[in-house]
């Protein structure tokens, strides 16, 4: 069965993920290790972490994927903000292999202080060259929507991160996010253009370093540079768009963690029953 999740909270312990993602269908999984929007995440205690990793064999959900902070940015010229970002970085890894989980995602963040795409690209990978990824876990980049200074927007500044630090591909990988490809000005919404995304994405990074597909409508129109997420079906990418993404066979192995509102109306547990609606063979 494909590998389906959304992301929940660890309000009350980081075990409780477990029985939530249960609840709304999930067979894989997303969380943060703390508030989003705090710098300093506080790792969890022994017995929690054991009592994590339990109940996810137990429940078979895999993989797991921690969301970095918020606050994250390893583009700035401001040198307290990046020594911020990277202390909050090395944190949320090393509570990410504590708890044994596959993945760790974030936002590379924002050229500023007067900085350029290149100048914030090369801030990047020089922040990258100095964590510490613990064994067993996978940093991953994830693309933006592109708004203002953000780097991310193409799979090439991606890349390019990547490139320049001395990890390589391999510890490093990709998350895909749908919403932000769409408002970044990749046309996945159209089967041409789907197909030529994935091919920029391979030919870029390529495809076997993809390791979670973020599944998110667009709350706003193609090209936007906005991000805000949708249920699945119900915004700008549409469901004849994500009927071709989740058959799409070069992601056929790649799990989808939803990231969708939740709502009076619909929660996880609807944009999960949706998306396995709209899969053949499921």
């Amino acid at each position: 069965m494909k590998r389906i999740g959304a992301h929940v909270s660890i309000a009350g312990g980081v075990s409780n993920a477990i029985g939530r993602q249960r609840e709304v269908g999930g067979n894989a999984g997303q969380i943060f290790s703390s508030s989003p929007r705090t710098w300093k995440a506080e790792a969890p205690s022994r017995e929690e972490a054991s009592r994590f990793k339990s109940l996810r064999t137990e429940a078979d959900q895999r993989p797991y994927v921690v969301h970095g902070t918020y606050l994250i940015n390893l583009g700035t010229k401001n040198d307290d903000v990046y020594e911020r970002s990277l202390d909050a970085l090395q944190t949320e890894l090393d509570i990410t292999g504590q708890l044994g989980i596959e993945y760790y995602v974030f936002h590379p963040g924002a050229a500023t202080g007067g900085w350029g795409a290149d100048e914030g690209i090369s801030r990047v990978a020089e922040g990258l060259d100095r964590l510490e990824i613990p064994e067993g876990t996978t940093l991953l980049l994830e693309d933006t929507a592109g708004k203002g200074s953000t780097l991310g927007r193409t799979f090439s500044e991606l890349n390019e991160m990547v490139e320049r630090s001395g990890h390589g591909l391999g510890r490093i990988g990709i998350c895909f996010d749908t919403c932000h490809a769409f408002c970044a000005g990749y046309p996945i919404h159209t089967e041409r253009g789907l197909a030529d995304t994935l091919d920029e994405l391979d030919d870029a990074v390529g495809l076997k370093h993809l390791h979670i597909v973020h599944l998110n409508d667009s709350k706003h129109p193609f090209d936007s540079r906005k991000d805000e997420h949708a249920h699945i079906g119900m915004g700008e990418i549409g469901e004849d768009a994500f009927r071709r993404i989740v058959n799409e066979p070069r992601l056929g192995n790649v799990p989808f963690i939803l990231e969708t509102p939740v709502t009076e109306e619909r929660g996880y547990a609807w944009n999960i029953a949706k998306v396995r609606s709209l899969m053949e063979g499921e």
